[in-house]
């Protein structure tokens, strides 16, 4: 069973910088371990449907950014510790979102939710203008 704990979040001030980290343990149903799935970083505003935010193959050699956030954000992974993090500078007031973190289908990650099999339960995060 896969498990992933978000962490992170919290109140800033437009400008300013966030880290959210995802802890992520267990095996897929195939019986890999998740270190070797592509992980991803997704959000959703009140009122507004999940979307996409950023996401890293198995290995960190390939990742890819929502337009939105090109630039300002920056996603890692450190598989020895089988975490993820998102490195959030910049922040502006539409960025405020519940973020959630979720293990890819395959090794590869990928740019919608049906690429995603597994699911953290999300970290509040707040920008003030």
């Amino acid at each position: 069973q896969v498990q992933l704990v978000e962490s992170g979040g919290g109140l800033v001030q437009a400008g300013d910088s966030l880290r959210l980290s995802c802890a992520a343990s267990g095996r897929s149903g195939a019986g890999r371990a998740i270190s070797n799935n592509g992980m991803g970083w997704f959000r959703q505003a009140p009122g507004k449907e999940r979307e996409f935010v950023a996401t890293i193959s198995w290995n960190g050699g390939t990742t890819s950014y929502a337009d939105l956030v090109k630039g300002r954000f920056t996603i890692s992974r450190d598989r020895a510790k089988n975490t993820v993090d998102l490195q959030m500078n910049d922040l502006k007031p539409e960025d405020t979102a519940v973020y959630y973190c979720a293990a890819a289908l395959g090794a590869q990650g990928a740019s919608t939710s049906r690429g995603y099999k597994y699911w953290g339960q999300g970290t509040q995060v707040t920008v003030s203008s």
